[in-house]
């Protein structure tokens, strides 16, 4: 089923370039995130637009949806390799905290010692 623009999930921006870059804001359809699954569980209509910025009063047309096969593992690759780097990039927040905390006391240690 196409992207859903009545749902409050949707979300839709254009860009400068005009490239407009459309999507359900769950990710309830990841091999597909052009797409709504059928009977999605979370649609839900939406019923007002707060404090939205409106460019102009005709969205885009939604384009064709992507032909050819792949598509799905292509999208599996690349969240494999967002995941390989997630316990590099934990392991470096964790030490530059140790490092801040460890200055931290220090400085604090300091201070207690001056008159």
């Amino acid at each position: 089923m196409p992207m859903r623009q009545d749902c409050k999930h949707f979300e839709s921006r254009t860009y400068a370039t005009g490239e407009t870059v459309r999507k359900c804001n769950l990710d309830l359809a990841p091999e597909a995130p052009w797409r709504c699954p059928d009977d999605c569980p979370a649609y839900a209509r939406r019923l007002a637009d707060v404090n939205w910025a409106h460019g102009t009063l005709v969205t885009p047309p939604t384009p064709a949806e992507p032909e050819g096969e792949g598509i799905a593992e292509l999208l599996d690759e690349a969240e494999d390799i967002v995941n390989a780097v997630g316990p590099e990039v934990l392991a470096e927040l964790e030490a530059e905290r140790r490092r801040n905390a460890g200055l931290l006391g220090r400085v604090r240690a300091r201070l207690r010692r001056s008159p």
